[in-house]
């Protein structure tokens, strides 16, 4: 195994750090496991504690515009108060439930371009340093996956998704941040609906779905942003007519036009907007998957845009790694 040196305070021949994650895709409200494996320096250490965080890439509207940064959205420590001896090679296995609301990474084994990922903070005789950030992948819940299933048998293709800062009011999200899944019609929708924005908001119980369609305008009505929002239970994943629901769904949607400013009114807060409400769709990391129409069959759109996505995803992992003293402006 490759051992991940700690970048700095720990000093030359101190401790070494590497946390291991499972191949396959964790599931939100499920357990994380994995393994932490350390290995001693040139001499004998005390470890205070060993915290993993999770860390998401969100994207910001403020005043001057638009702009991301990294959110720990969880914190969890998984050992404390013991000596690591010289040259001691140790595993610590470890198992954390990751947040309800944690976002969707990828559909059917394909990258959705959110970007999450896992930190292994050490703090040895008062220094503390974190390591690098491990890529962290989380598949949709059954309830999620039907949904978006009806969606792609509907006709529906991915175009982008991503994190927005901010809370959805009136819902119980928890999470500092939600996420966006925008989809364009198809031919059936196409001449009322501009596209369709799902935000998914998870609970021990079950989701609450978010729709908000970009009505297109006829001869004698504007367009505008119309919204619904509804539950589903857990148990409720493969007992509805999903196809012939989100239809209907959908449908009232596009009859209900209602103008851009009544976003106010439902109340999409973002942050640092100085309590200004609104909702705005920012730009997403690029269209990587297409749904196809039957089912959200999922294909990856194009080695150049899959590579741009790779590239962002280094850049923001190598970004946060360099960052020293940011937990005071961080969410938990």
């Amino acid at each position: 195994m490759v051992f991940k040196k700690l970048l700095g305070s720990l000093g030359v021949g101190g401790p070494t750090v590497d946390t291991t994650l499972p191949q396959g895709a964790a599931a939100p409200g499920g357990s994380l496991d994995g393994e932490v494996r350390l290995r001693g320096g040139s001499a004998d250490s005390r470890i205070e504690h060993i915290t993993l965080e999770l860390v998401a890439r969100v994207e910001a509207e403020h005043e001057e515009g638009e702009s991301e940064g990294g959110v720990v959205f969880a914190r969890f420590t998984v050992a404390d108060g013991f000596v690591l001896h010289q040259d001691e090679e140790l595993g610590i296995p470890f198992s954390v439930a990751l947040p309800w609301e944690t976002p969707v990474t990828e559909l059917h084994g394909q990258d959705l371009g959110i970007v999450l990922g896992v930190r292994t903070e050490l703090s040895v005789a008062g220094a503390r340093d974190k390591g690098d950030l491990d890529r962290l992948a989380v598949r949709p819940l059954p309830a999620q996956e039907a949904v978006l299933e009806a969606l792609g048998q509907l006709g529906f293709g991915f175009r982008s998704a991503d994190l927005e800062l901010g809370h959805i009011h009136g819902t119980g999200q928890q999470l500092p941040f939600y996420q966006e899944i925008e989809l364009s019609p198809s031919a059936r929708y196409a001449d009322r609906i501009g596209e369709i924005e799902v935000t998914f908001l998870a609970g021990s119980d079950g989701i609450e779905v978010v729709l908000e369609a970009d009505s297109r305008g006829g001869h004698l009505s504007e367009g505008g942003d119309s919204l619904s929002r509804f539950t589903v239970g857990h148990h409720e994943a493969g007992g509805r007519d999903w196809v012939t629901e989100m239809d209907g769904r959908i449908r009232a949607l596009a009859d209900a036009r209602t103008p851009h400013d009544a976003h106010a009114a439902y109340g999409y807060a973002h942050g640092h907007t100085g309590g200004q409400e609104h909702h705005r769709s920012g730009p997403g990391m690029g269209t990587v998957v297409a749904a196809g129409a039957a089912g959200v069959a999922v294909g990856v759109v194009g080695g150049l845009v899959a590579a741009e996505v790779v590239d962002e995803v280094g850049d923001f992992f190598e970004g946060e790694e360099s960052d020293e003293g940011e937990e005071g402006g961080e969410e938990g």
